[in-house]
Parts: structure tokens; C-alpha cells; sequence
């Protein structure tokens, strides 16, 4: 019944291993694909796992830093495969103590766990087991309810019609009365509701007064007093004359250059002194109090169990929800870090929340950095070297930046020394062709063609609306190739993640055009919505393809950044649920405003309390 069943450690050294009857394949590859996929990018909150044909169950022991893993045919339905792991685990530990208690990696190397025998016992009580449960038998007629039931029963008698037009009147009396007392009890609420803002202070000051007048105290906090300068607006005026390579001396756009390797998004906390305030209003607690409070929160050199991280993960995970983390992700994060650290032998100094806390912001930095290299630089020198354009594919819903990003990916790529063709593939909507040609009339006055040999660095190929995107986005790279373009970017129409239609006309354009990169763009303000729209995008993708192997999204363009302030959890849901990185992030409205993801300051903005 069972393929194979492996114990090795986490450093990679199998001490134990077991391959059914018939069984030819190695267990190597399935494991190998459990500890990229799971183990390394801390996605262990599920112990189950799939792997082509096999499905496979995980266990991990933290005390001696050991895997159990049991792998079986997915079409099998094993129902004593969770208590036998958790026997064989048990069993192991017991049996080998004072080896696993050995310090040091050889300890794996130089003692021999013979452990066949016992599995072998443990296997035929666990299958003895599933198979002396009887089926439940199903009941006769004579036993069930419905054969108790008699005509006479069936019948309503005249009182019993009186009794419930008796309890339906004293129900309507009793909702009048809660309406009554309800009305009453909410003008008190709003009188002493009215009374308590007069008292605060705000006056007749509208909401959005209050919040500029917060603000300009903020300002005046941090800068020791002096006006806070306001923040410069670049305005792009419209040219009364039918120039359509160069603007007027009076419409110089003024942005940073973007030369090189992007700049990592800047977290810079409103509130750096939090922590020091807490530890400060803990201390000022007082007495014996806080003394007896601070030792009881101290674990002296003991295991890690469920119930000691239970609050603690309580906590971090509403704190996650509340940094815009979508809920289903933030359970999984903090199931994780619970299976991590189960059974895992504490310091005598250390208490749960920290040891928890830090084991939550290593399994963000490690999901949030990128699992493959992403270097689109390199890559481009690499496609132009073989004398063909690195094309690059855009979609999302409808709304999210995508042509505004575009532009911004355009200039920084100009800005390297890169030419640029955009294909205007959003044949949809009104506008879309209009907008790029705007942004391709303002990025050559950026980037003059009298500087580059008298050709323009960027250039719209675009064939009007209503036509096919996939045969629009296959005549601009055949064009790239011939013209000689380093990168093609193709911008598609915004699509709902249910509309399929739309899915099946964006997986076509991506089936025939084999983009080098298929980027998500998505809002840094979403939050459970994120999960529903990545995984429905993958999976029309998947649908829609005909080839064996689909092509999904490679990476994700996280845009409004400069929106959410420290409320960063929409980068933690799209990552983990892709597994794909955040290549780019968008910081604002001028084509400079685009920086890469730097994982550190965004999970110290997503702890930050």
C-alpha cells in the first residue's frame, strides 16, 4: 500500500528508509520536490503534499531536527497514514534517545538506526487496524425517525392553530417593543456621541480636517518644528502643436535617472519609538508585579508546545490580517512557524512571543526573496546577443496600472541604453491606444532621437480596436526582430479573473507569442482579493492551454505602493501564493517612481505594531 517511507534529517542525511513491493522508482525525486517546495520556502502549515502520481504525508520532529515523510499513490485513500507517522515518529524517538541526543552532525553518520523491523509491526497494527472497522450498516425502515410518524401525528388540530397564532402575535408585540426600546436607545448613543465630540475638541472640523491637521503636527514633530515641505508635483501640459516626437521648451518633464540596478523600496516608520514606549509602560507597571509578569513569560530550557504558542500566534496572526495579509494566508503563515517550532528546546532567557515573533519575520524574508534569479538587465543583453527581442507580457484586472507601469519599465529600460517597441494589445478599452501614444510621445522627448543616431528609443505598434491581441502581439515581435528592437512590451486589456471569454483570449495570446516573461500587475491595496485573483489567473492559464505543460506567471509588478503606508501584507499574499517574486514596485505617478522589492524593510513594516 505504501510507496516508500523516509527519516532523514534537515540537513539532508537519510537515516531510515523503506520502498514498498513492485516499487521501482526512486523516492528521491518526490522528497527532493517536499523540501523545495515546502520545507525551504516555510510552507509547512499543511502536512500534506502532492507530487505527480504520489501524495505524500510529512511530519517534522524540531527537538532532533528530523523529517518523517510517507509517500502513497493519490489515487489511494489511506485512512490510518496520520496516527502511523505519528507512531513511527514516537517509536523512533524512543528507540534511538541517546543517539539523537548526541551532539553534532555525525552523530547521524555514525550510529545505524535498524528500524525495519519495529516499521514492519507498526505497519501491519496500523493496517490491522483501518481494516477491523466494520462498514456502518444502513438502518431498516423500522428503525428510522420517518417510520414513527403516523397520519394522526401529521394532522394540525384547531388548538394547535390557536396556539401558534397566539405565539406569532406575542412575537410581533415583543418586536415592537425591541424597535420601541431600540429607537430610544439609539438617540442616547448619538446624544452622548455628539457631547463626547465637543469635548475632544475637533470642533465642527470635518474628517478631512482632522487628518491634515494630525498630519502637519506629525510633520512639525519630525522635522523639530519647521514646516513640512511639500512634496514635488511634476504637471504634464498638452501641446497646442501636432509635434509627435519632441515637445515645447515650456514642457520639459523633469525626472531621476534610472540608470543601472533598481533601487529597493525604503521603509522609513512614523512611529520608531513603539517598542521603546511598550517596554517603557510594561516597566512603569510597576512593583513585583512586573517583575513576577516578566518571569512568567521566561521559558527555562523547555520544549515548545502547541499550547504555549497558541496565544502568541493569535496575536500575529490578527496583526497580519490587520497589515492587509489575506486570512486564509496569515493562518497558514502562523501554522508554519507552530509546526517549526513545536517540540523545539527553548534558551533560559528567552520568552514564547520573541522566539515566535522572530521565527514568523525568518519565514516571511525567506518567502518574500526570490526563489530563481531575476535579472531582466542580463537577460535583455543575453536576447540581444542572439538578435531577438526580450518580450514581456502584461495582465491584471482592470484598474491596477498596468500601461502606466509599462511606461515606467519602458523608461528605465531607456535609460540603460535599451530600445523599446510597446505593442498596444488592449483592444477593449476606449482609450488604450490613446494613452500609450502619450506615454510614447512624452518618453522620447525624455530621450530625444537626435541622441540616438536619429531613431526614437520608443516606439507604438498598434493596429486599431476590436482586433485579435494574439495575432497584433505575434506581427510586434516579428516587427521587433526585423527593426532590430531590444525589448517588445505588451500591454493586454484589464480582465476580471472570472470573465472567460477574456481568460481564454489572454492564455491564446500567451500560448502563441511564448513571452520571455509573463508578469501579474496587482494592487499593493487588496487583500483577500489577491488570493482569489492569482489563483484564478493561474488556473484559466492552466484551463485554457493546450499544452502539457501551461505557461503561468512568472513574476508580479506590485503597483500603488506609496498608498498603503505600512498596511504591506498584499506582497506576502501574492508571493506565497504564486511563488513567484515581486520584480517591480511602483512608488508613484512620474516614470521615475519605480523601485525593486527589498524583503527586510517590508517585513519590518509588516511587524512593526
Amino acid at each position: 500500500m505504501l510507496d516508500f517511507f523516509a527519516i532523514f534529517s534537515k540537513g539532508g542525511i537519510v537515516l531510515w528508509c523503506f520502498q514498498g513491493a513492485g516499487v521501482t522508482e526512486s523516492f528521491g525525486g518526490p522528497v527532493n520536490a517536499l523540501i523545495r517546495s515546502v520545507i525551504l520556502q516555510e510552507r509547512s502549515g499543511n502536512n500534506s503534499f502532492t507530487h505527480n502520481a504520489l501524495s505524500l504525508k510529512y511530519k517534522l520532529d524540531n527537538e532532533f531536527e528530523l523529517v518523517f515523510v510517507v509517500g502513497f499513490q493519490k489515487i489511494l485513500t489511506l485512512t490510518y497514514v496520520d496516527k502511523f507517522i505519528d507512531d513511527v515518529q514516537l517509536h523512533f524517538r524512543d528507540r534511538y534517545k541517546n543517539e539523537l541526543e548526541q551532539r553534532g552532525a555525525l552523530k547521524f553518520l555514525l550510529n545505524n538506526f535498524e528500524f525495519g523491523d519495529d516499521f514492519h509491526i507498526l505497519l501491519r497494527e496500523a493496517e490491522g487496524s483501518s481494516k477491523a472497522k466494520a462498514p456502518v450498516s444502513m438502518r431498516t425502515f423500522n428503525e428510522s425517525q420517518k417510520s414513527q410518524k403516523t397520519v394522526k401525528s401529521m394532522i394540525e388540530t384547531k388548538d394547535g392553530d390557536k396556539s401558534k397564532e397566539q405565539v406569532g402575535k406575542k412575537s410581533k408585540n415583543a418586536k415592537k417593543e425591541g424597535e420601541k426600546s431600540g429607537g430610544d436607545q439609539a438617540k442616547a448613543a448619538a446624544q452622548t456621541a455628539s457631547k463626547k465630540a465637543v469635548e475632544t475638541g475637533n470642533g465642527g472640523l470635518t474628517q478631512e480636517e482632522i487628518i491634515e491637521r494630525n498630519r502637519a503636527k506629525f510633520f512639525s514633530k519630525q522635522l523639530g518644528g519647521a514646516k513640512p515641505e511639500k512634496s514635488r508635483q511634476v504637471k504634464f501640459r498638452y501641446c497646442r502643436c501636432n509635434c509627435q516626437v519632441s515637445l515645447c521648451s515650456s514642457q520639459l518633464i523633469q525626472v531621476d535617472s534610472m540608470k543601472g540596478d533598481l533601487r529597493g523600496v525604503d521603509y522609513e516608520s512614523s512611529d520608531d519609538d513603539d517598542d521603546e514606549d511598550e517596554e517603557v509602560q510594561e516597566e512603569d507597571r510597576g512593583g513585583f508585579g512586573g517583575m513576577f509578569g516578566m518571569l512568567k513569560g521566561l521559558v527555562g530550557s523547555k520544549n515548545l508546545t502547541q499550547e504555549d504558542m497558541e496565544p502568541v500566534l493569535d496575536k500575529m496572526r490578527d496583526h497580519l490580517i490587520a497589515k492587509n495579509v489575506a486570512a486564509e494566508i496569515a493562518s497558514q503563515l502562523c501554522n508554519s512557524v507552530a509546526k517549526k517550532l513545536e517540540g523545539k528546546v527553548m534558551g533560559t532567557f528567552t520568552t514564547v512571543a520573541s522566539t515566535v515573533k522572530q521565527a514568523l519575520q525568518d519565514s516571511l524574508v525567506q518567502i518574500l526573496q526570490p526563489k530563481r534569479r531575476v535579472d531582466i538587465l542580463r537577460d535583455v543583453l543575453e536576447a540581444r546577443s542572439q538578435r531577438k527581442p526580450f518580450v514581456i507580457t502584461f495582465c491584471g484586472v482592470n484598474g491596477v496600472g498596468k500601461s502606466t507601469n509599462l511606461a515606467k519599465i519602458s523608461y528605465w529600460l531607456i535609460e540603460n541604453g535599451f530600445t523599446v517597441l510597446i505593442a498596444a494589445c488592449d483592444t477593449f478599452r476606449a482609450g488604450a491606444v490613446e494613452q500609450l501614444r502619450t506615454h510614447q510621445r512624452r518618453l522620447n522627448s525624455l530621450h530625444p532621437p537626435e541622441k540616438h543616431g536619429g531613431q526614437p528609443t520608443v516606439q507604438l505598434f498598434e493596429k486599431g480596436y476590436g482586433k485579435d491581441a494574439a495575432g497584433i502581439a505575434m506581427e510586434a515581435i516579428a516587427f521587433a526582430r526585423n527593426q532590430g528592437f531590444d525589448v517588445v512590451l505588451i500591454d493586454t486589456a484589464g480582465r476580471m479573473q472570472d470573465n472567460a471569454p477574456l481568460m481564454t483570449a489572454l492564455a491564446k495570446l500567451i500560448a502563441v507569442n511564448t513571452p520571455d516573461l509573463v508578469l501579474f500587475v496587482g494592487e499593493a491595496l487588496v487583500g483577500n482579493e489577491a488570493v482569489d485573483q492569482l489563483v484564478k489567473f493561474n488556473q484559466a492559464l492552466a484551463d485554457h492551454s493546450k499544452t502539457d505543460k501551461p505557461r503561468l506567471i512568472d513574476g508580479i509588478v506590485l503597483t500603488k505602493f506609496d498608498t498603503i503606508d505600512d498596511k504591506v501584507g498584499a506582497a506576502i499574499s501574492m508571493t506565497y501564493i504564486t511563488g513567484q517574486p515581486i520584480v517591480f514596485v511602483g512608488t508613484g505617478q512620474t516614470y521615475s517612481d519605480l523601485r525593486s522589492l527589498n524583503a527586510r524593510a517590508v517585513v519590518s513594516a509588516l511587524m512593526k505594531a
